[in-house]
Order: structure tokens, then C-alpha cells, then sequence
């Protein structure tokens, strides 16, 4: 338990910062998973939304720029596959 009151002050901001990473990961990860498991159209729709989602993260400074930029990459490719897919 924090002793001093620089300590409190640092653990009343790391809850903080912890909640507000919870829920933009939790808000990201959402997204993403809506996106995978739609409609090959419906897909295409969400995939700005998705990528949006992601740089928000980033911004935050809840994912690294590559992981997002991978994220994004594998939300393309699997939407544009299942786009052909069902063509």
C-alpha cells in the first residue's frame, strides 16, 4: 500500500490510466471482431471504422503503431478474400 502521498497520487493515476486502457482495448478489440465476422459487403463497410479504432489505440498509446498497422493489414486482406470469395 502506498505511504506517501506522491504514492497515493500515483497509484489513484495508474487506476485511472489502467481503466482508460481497458476500455479502448476493449472498444478496439470489438471492432475488430465485428469486422472479421461479417458479410463480405457488410466487411467493406466496417473496415474504416475498424482501422479509425486502431488509431485511436495508438494514439492513446495502447498499441504499438506496427501492431496496428498489421491489424489493419489482416482486416484488408481477409475482407478483400472474402469479397472474391463471394463473387
Amino acid at each position: 500500500m502506498a505511504n506517501t502521498k506522491q504514492a497515493k497520487k500515483r497509484a489513484a493515476q495508474n487506476d485511472r490510466l489502467k481503466a482508460r486502457n481497458r476500455a479502448v482495448k476493449s472498444q478496439t478489440r470489438r471492432t475488430v471482431k465485428a469486422t472479421r465476422a461479417a458479410e463480405p459487403e457488410k466487411a467493406k463497410e466496417m473496415l474504416p471504422k475498424a482501422a479509425s479504432s486502431l488509431d485511436v489505440a495508438v494514439r492513446k498509446g495502447v498499441l504499438h503503431k506496427n501492431t496496428a498497422a498489421r491489424l489493419k493489414s489482416r482486416l484488408a486482406t481477409g475482407a478483400n478474400k472474402k469479397a472474391a470469395k463471394a463473387d
